[in-house]
C-alpha cells in the first residue's frame, strides 16, 4: 500500500482569470490516495484552470520531507498535519497552516475487535506500536494517563509503517497512528474487524487532520486563496455528487482503482472542509497548550505563528 505515485496536475494555459498562469507546486504528505481528491478533482473538473493556476503536485520520497521543502523554498504548498506543525514551529522552520483539508481527526488507536480492548486502561501490561516517533507517543501517553495509566506501564514499540500487520500478526496488541479511514478498512479486506478508540473521546483536544502550510515569507496569498477556492468547488461537488466524483478520481490513475480504496472513499469524503481558507482559532491554541501540558513543547505560541486565513482583510 505504501508505495509513491506520481502525479502531475498542470491547469490548462489558456485560463484567463485574474491569476492567469500562476504556477503552484504542491507537495503532498504521501502517494496519491482518497484523502487527497479535493486537489485531484479541481484539476479534473477544470477548477484550477478557472482559477488561472497551473498547479504541479509532487509526492515525497519521505513524508517527513513536506514541511522542510516548503520551508526551504522548494514547493509553494505542502499537506501536513496539525500536531506536526506545532513541532515544526517549535523546531524554527518558517511554515504556517494557510488551510485545511481534512478537518476532523483520523488517526485512532486501533486494537482488534476481537480482543477485550474496549479502553485505553485494558491496554496495561499490553504492547502498543506507534508509526511516527513524536507527536504518537504523545497522544498515546495522554490517552494512558486519562485512563489513570502511566507509559510505563505499556511497551512501546516502534512498528514504521507496518501498522495492520503488525496488528494482525500479534506482534501489537494496539496500534497508534492508523488512519480510521484505511487501516479499520484494511483489516476488513484481510478477514479481521478493527476498533477505534477514538483520541478525542480520550483527553486528546480535536485538531485539523490535514492542513495545507506554506512559507509565509515567500507565499503568494492572491494565489493561495484562489487554489483553495478551487478545491472548495471541487469539494462540494464531491459531496453533491459522491459516486461521480470516486468515478472522475479513481479514472486518473489504475493505481487507485483497489478494492481498499474504494471502501476508503465513502469514509473519507464527508470529512473534507467545505471551507478549507476558514481559521478555527481556538483549535490551534487548545492543541499548543496541550502540547505544552505534556512537556512536547515549551508551548507559546501565538496563533499567528501556527495559523492564518489568508482570506482575511488587513485593518
Amino acid at each position: 500500500m505504501r508505495h509513491i505515485l506520481a502525479l502531475a496536475l498542470m491547469a490548462a494555459p489558456a485560463a484567463t482569470a485574474a491569476h492567469a498562469e500562476t504556477n503552484l507546486t504542491l507537495m503532498l504528505d504521501w502517494f496519491v490516495n482518497p484523502d487527497h481528491a479535493p486537489i485531484v478533482l479541481a484539476e479534473e473538473l477544470g477548477y484550477f484552470a478557472d482559477a488561472g493556476l497551473a498547479v504541479e503536485v509532487v509526492t515525497p520520497s519521505d513524508p517527513n520531507d513536506p514541511p522542510r521543502m516548503v520551508a526551504a523554498g522548494r514547493a509553494d504548498l505542502a499537506i501536513s498535519y496539525q500536531p506536526q506543525l506545532h513541532l515544526s514551529r517549535h523546531q524554527d522552520l518558517p511554515v504556517i497552516r494557510v488551510g485545511t483539508l481534512i478537518e476532523t481527526p483520523l488517526t485512532c488507536l486501533v486494537v482488534l475487535a476481537e480482543s477485550k480492548i474496549e479502553t485505553p486502561a485494558d491496554l496495561a501490561g499490553r504492547k502498543v506500536g506507534f508509526a511516527v516517533a513524536g507527536v504518537q507517543e504523545v497522544m498515546l501517553d495522554a490517552m494512558l494517563a486519562g485512563d489513570g495509566l502511566e507509559p510505563g506501564d505499556v511497551e512501546q514499540i516502534n512498528i514504521g509503517w507496518s501498522i495492520s500487520p503488525a496488528l494482525m500478526s500479534g506482534q501489537v496488541d494496539g496500534v497508534i497512528g492508523a488512519f480510521r479511514n484505511f487501516e479499520l478498512n484494511q483489516l476488513r479486506l484481510e478477514g479481521r474487524e478493527g476498533r477505534c478508540l477514538y483520541p478525542e473521546a480520550h483527553g486528546i483536544p480535536a485538531y485539523d487532520e490535514l492542513i495545507y502550510i506554506a512559507n509565509p515569507d515567500r507565499m503568494d496569498r492572491e494565489a493561495i486563496s484562489a487554489f483553495l477556492e478551487a478545491t472548495a468547488r471541487a469539494t462540494d461537488f464531491m459531496k453533491n455528487r459522491p459516486d461521480e466524483a470516486w468515478k472522475i478520481f479513481s479514472d486518473t490513475a489504475s493505481e487507485l482503482q483497489t478494492p481498499l480504496n474504494d471502501a476508503a472513499w465513502s469514509d473519507t469524503w464527508p470529512r473534507f472542509s467545505s471551507r478549507p481558507a476558514a481559521l478555527d482559532a481556538g483549535r490551534y491554541l487548545r492543541f499548543e497548550a496541550f502540547l505544552a501540558e505534556r512537556g512536547a513543547t515549551p508551548g507559546g505560541l501565538a496563533l499567528a505563528d501556527l495559523a492564518i486565513d489568508v482570506n482575511e482583510v488587513a485593518p
